[in-house]
């Protein structure tokens, strides 16, 4: 249900909530924070639909912030969507124009529910200093994505170092969680050597790939370079070194299924898919208190990071990094065996044929049983 409130006021905005949760009866009244969401007209819709299925897991109060032009007369236009249309909670959508689109904290404190923390997203441009803007101000957590910046990432992260305070995130470090979750395994099997060098190749407009970068660095104490690619998108590859060997980790073309390369064990395929949007945001909705370890990625690993002058072609032909045409070949070889594996074990659970006589000799040996009986009985 989307109900609209053309000029309207945060007063008749929050009474027609009550009377929608008092006729509908759909709202959900354990809601465990409120999120804020500041975003352009242009985006506002695609960051709703993120913004509901992140809700389903945390359900919550979602007051959408839509900052229109600032020119004419002051104007506060809302929306109320709830039920179907509105994930797990209720959505408030305020639109601002005229000299009212600059004071969208005063706009958006009435609606707050009360004692719920409150976190805010940008979903694209977010603010120089997250933390001092009026919104940001007001929320336990503050949540950008350099990723979907007009700035470089790199630009945007050094911005966000210089800046940070303690519940600042970034959804680029939400969508690299499945590596370093895959990397910190692989370091906990044995040999338990220490890492020597890292080597980290990503596409050169992703703000995941320093991070990734940075968190190596800072956690392993070991040099890192990080190569650009100029024909992929997001993290392609990491390559620890051992002294017993590298491990490599590669995600090929098809973004779903990575590569994993352990010395003394067998080569692995495994799940490392592409995160979207509403997956990172309910991660970071998971947690309320500072993310400590995206701060040391963020504020030390970075600095520490190298960047190769070459590009990650000759990278790879210098053998520094995985290549991912072999990877995608292991992955092609795997998935035969896995199927030859497969069929083989089909076949050998298959049960023996009954023969043909069989059901003859059952019925000759009752005969007999039959036969021997009675003359017992005479």
């Amino acid at each position: 249900m989307i109900v609209d409130l053309p000029s309207t006021t945060t007063g008749d905005i929050s009474r027609r909530l009550v009377r929608l949760r008092a006729d509908t009866g759909s709202m959900a009244l354990s809601r465990v924070l409120t999120l804020i969401v500041v975003v352009d007209e242009s985006e506002a819709e695609s960051a709703i639909a993120t913004a509901n299925d992140a809700s389903r897991q945390h359900p919550c109060r979602i007051i959408v912030v839509v900052t229109g032009t600032r020119r004419g007369a002051a104007r506060l236009d809302g929306q109320i969507r709830v039920g179907g249309d509105a994930g797990a909670s209720e959505v408030v959508v305020l639109r601002l124009f005229g000299p009212l689109a600059g004071h969208g904290r005063a706009v958006v404190t009435p609606l707050l529910l009360a004692d719920s923390p409150i976190v805010a997203w940008w979903p694209s441009n977010g603010p120089r200093n997250p933390a001092q803007d009026p919104i940001g101000v007001m929320a336990q957590r503050r949540v950008t994505d350099a990723a979907r910046s007009s700035s470089a990432p790199r630009t945007v992260l050094r911005r966000l170092s210089e800046c940070y305070a303690p519940g600042d995130g970034d959804l680029a470090w939400s969508r690299i969680t499945l590596w370093r979750a895959v990397l910190a395994a692989a370091l906990d099997q044995p040999p338990f050597e220490p890492v020597t060098a890292a080597t980290v190749v990503a596409a050169a407009d992703s703000p995941s790939g320093e991070l990734l970068a940075g968190w190596l660095a800072s956690r392993l104490r070991c040099p890192v370079t990080l190569a650009r690619s100029r024909n992929r998108s997001g993290v392609i590859s990491v390559r620890l070194e051992r002294a017993s060997g590298t491990i490599d980790l590669v995600r090929p073309q098809d973004g779903n299924t990575g590569t994993l390369s352990h010395p003394g064990q067998p080569d692995r395929t495994i799940a490392l898919a592409h995160r979207g949007d509403a997956e990172c945001l309910a991660d970071e909705l998971h947690r309320l208190d500072p993310d400590e370890v995206y701060h040391e990625a963020l504020t030390v690993g970075l600095e520490k990071v190298r960047l190769s002058r070459r590009p990650a072609s000759e990278v790879v032909r210098a053998g520094q990094a995985p290549s991912v045409a072999e990877a995608e070949r292991t992955v092609k070889r795997l998935r035969r065996a896995a199927r030859a594996s497969g069929s083989s074990a089909m076949v050998e659970a298959q049960p023996m044929p009954p023969k043909a006589d069989e059901p003859d000799r059952v019925h000759q040996a009752a005969a007999r049983r039959l036969a021997k009986a009675k003359e017992e009985r005479r």
